[in-house]
């Protein structure tokens, strides 16, 4: 009895050979344009007729340029998939350890950010080219699990010969991908691969339940966000006149007044404060508020006012940064790490690199990473008001530190050089500990 391509799959499951044989040959009659003893599977002949016409040789393995781990890291810091490591991890990495699997995540580009799992399985995945890095789009090396769920937005499972290209062959992938539930965006997708032996039809489901919890998580830490704006934004809002709205970086409403409440402002790539035409509004003034914007519908001529920054180290492990402009002003209560980075920020308004920083911070200039994922978080409440390349505060920022009476207490716990350096040049010889 003929074998339907449903068949094959299953029949992985309890003779691996047979089920790679009959693959084998359903893709050399394919590619060769005779007659398959099977029918490729709809997904799988689909992705083979994009890659013939798109010239992909399928005798060639074709690789192009690693990311550095620079860009790696620097990709890892702002993509939205780093919320939803610890989700992933929970629902994939156990299982797939133990399976003899990898788990794989790809940013919406295709490349590689993450790779963790079976340290025997991550040794054939390096020889694969299935590297951090890595470029696996479908343009670039075929039919795979990472860049073909990414073009047809649906998990796919690709086993072995139903890979394009041949030096694939003896792997299996299964990847879902991951969008962004506020706007369907692609973020990336994440993958499940091994050998062919090692996998199994059902893999499919559970890589796509997981990537679904990953989606709701996000969604999770977008309405956290805004919740955290609306109640930065009320107090602020509540003494305004006119229409004016509250919303994060990428215009998503957290609260409005004097107007209607839509879900998203249409904001331009690259926002700064001042006064800026938004289509949604007219001519607005826009000023950073928390983790985002206070945009402010110019009914009237808006009095242009610098925004002012304190930053208060007065008080023993109650340090705060306060922010004033037109609208009033709200204050933020400062962590120990970002304490220290907002005061050597003021000490060089000029700015500094994160190797600067990092030098500042540690006496190591290579622990820039670190750096730059605390400058990330110190960004979602200060937003405009700092800038990056290097890292400073704003030329049209005022800024004030407010400095305890006793030299001994200037951030007492830190041991980072340039603060200790700062305590030593201050205080008197021999009057701290």
């Amino acid at each position: 009895m003929p074998l339907s391509p449903t068949d094959v799959t299953q029949l992985a499951v309890v003779d691996t050979a047979r089920a790679a044989r009959v693959l084998s040959e359903v893709r050399s009659a394919t590619l060769s344009g005779q007659r398959a003893p099977v029918a490729p599977r709809p997904v799988i002949e689909q992705s083979w007729g994009r890659m013939l016409r798109g010239g992909i040789d399928p005798e060639r393995d074709h690789r192009s340029g690693l990311l550095s781990r620079e860009e790696v890291r620097r990709r890892r810091e702002t993509t939205e998939l780093r919320h939803i490591l610890p989700v992933l991890r929970e629902g994939l990495l156990s299982v797939a350890d133990v399976a003899h699997h990898i788990m794989v995540v790809a940013d919406g580009e295709g490349r590689v950010l993450w790779r963790e799992g079976s340290s025997a399985v991550l040794r054939k995945a390096d020889g694969l080219g299935f590297e951090l890095g890595a470029d696996w789009r479908e343009d670039v090396v075929g039919t795979n699990g990472i860049g073909t769920p990414a073009v047809v937005r649906r998990p796919v499972q690709v086993f072995g010969s139903e890979h394009f290209v041949r030096s694939q062959t003896s792997w299996t992938c299964t990847g879902a991908p991951i969008t962004d539930p506020r706007d369907g965006r692609l973020l990336g997708v994440v993958d499940v691969s091994g050998p062919l032996e090692t996998m199994h039809p059902a893999t499919l489901a559970w890589v796509d339940s997981v990537a679904k919890l990953a989606e709701a998580r996000l969604r999770e830490v977008h309405l956290g966000s805004l919740e955290r704006l609306r109640a930065v934004a009320a107090p602020v809002l509540a003494r305004l006149s006119g229409r004016a709205a509250a919303v994060d970086r990428d215009g998503w409403t957290a609260a409005v007044t004097g107007m209607p409440y839509t879900s998203r402002i249409s904001l331009p790539k690259s926002l700064s404060a001042g006064r800026r035409w938004l289509p949604a509004l007219g001519l607005c003034s826009v000023e950073p508020l928390g983790e985002g914007w206070l945009v402010r519908a110019s009914d009237e001529p808006v009095p242009r006012v610098a925004t002012r920054v304190v930053l208060d180290l007065t008080q023993p492990r109650r340090w705060s940064v306060t922010v004033s402009g037109y609208a009033g002003s709200w204050s933020h209560e400062l962590s120990p790490r970002h304490a220290e980075l907002l005061y050597l920020l003021a000490l060089h308004r000029d700015g500094r690199s994160a190797a600067g920083l990092a030098g500042d911070m540690f006496g190591d200039p290579a622990r820039t990473v670190t750096v730059r994922a605390e400058m990330s978080r110190v960004r979602r409440y200060l937003g405009g008001l700092l800038e990056h390349r290097p890292y400073r505060f704003g030329e049209d920022t005022d800024v004030e530190v407010l400095l305890p009476a006793d030299p001994c207490e200037l951030l007492p716990h830190s041991t980072a050089p340039a603060v200790v350096e700062a305590r030593t040049e201050w205080q008197i010889p021999g009057t701290c500990p």
